[in-house]
């Protein structure tokens, strides 16, 4: 139960028809996987954990460098060099001691389910495409909701698959190269639009673990940062999918041949 400090510290959320003491009971509990401790996963990882989420997990291998820095506001010049997952974890928990926050220094084909298998969802705010595809499989035959986030110059996009319906791969059936997806390194970005479309996620996030109505489930939202317009695309499970239909669901040949073909 929430002590006398967490009711003062949550106080504003806990006035939300939404949340809740109930509420945010349910986040003090709840585990959050944050995939990526980049443009995405800086604000989304300090959201949560900010927000009470009980256990924030980071999983990345990067090192802080000073490109970074522009969009990645958690992190300073003098942190140069440092693994991310370290430095966002000690800015995490000087917001909020109660927060248990776990690094995954490495996130692999041999360790992915163990990994997923800890927590209770997935927010994925990686920025290459092996990984997101090795995320998805990972949650589909874990059974783990995925909230994805992706940044590409300024245009940013956010969904919300859930189990028992359409999988990351559903909608994009094949991992695209590299030229015509540009992501920040190759096409550019503002650090708002990645601190916009994180808060978003984070938010996302929240909703799932509340269960709150308006969820993304099954919805791909797409936001034009230069025209200020947004767009919601529903989709649907597809049939011939290698991942997540019923002719591969728990054959080898479904999401776990997908990620030995990434090892």
């Amino acid at each position: 139960m929430l002590n006398d400090a967490q009711l003062n510290r949550y106080a504003r959320q806990i006035l939300l028809d939404e949340v809740g003491e109930d509420g945010q009971e349910r986040l003090r509990v709840a585990r959050v996987l944050v995939v990526g401790a980049g443009g995405l996963g800086v604000p989304v990882a300090s959201y949560l954990a900010a927000a009470g989420v009980g256990t924030v997990g980071i999983a990345d291998s990067d090192r802080i460098a000073i490109s970074n820095l522009p969009r990645q506001i958690a992190y300073a010049q003098s942190e140069l060099g440092d693994a991310k997952t370290e430095r966002l974890r000690v800015r995490l928990r000087a917001n909020n001691p109660d927060a248990i926050v776990v690094e995954h220094p490495r996130l692999a084909p041999d360790n992915v389910h163990d990994i997923v298998a800890q927590y209770d969802l997935v927010a994925d705010g990686c920025d290459n495409f092996p990984t997101r595809y090795l995320v998805n499989a990972a949650c589909v035959q874990a059974r783990k909701p995925l909230v994805s986030g992706a940044l590409s110059r300024f245009t940013g996009q956010l969904a919300a698959f859930v189990p028992g319906g359409a999988c990351y791969q559903c909608v994009f059936p094949e991992m695209p190269d590299r030229a015509p997806a540009q992501g920040c390194v190759d096409g550019g970005i503002l650090g708002p639009m990645a601190g916009l479309v994180g808060c978003w996620q984070a938010l996302e996030v929240l909703k799932q673990l509340l269960e709150s109505p308006g969820r993304l489930d099954g919805e791909l939202m797409i936001f034009d940062g230069l025209a200020y317009r947004h767009r919601r695309i529903r989709f649907d499970r597809s049939p011939g999918c290698v991942t997540c239909s019923d002719a591969v669901r728990g054959e080898p040949h479904g999401a776990d041949s997908l990620l030995r073909s990434i090892a």
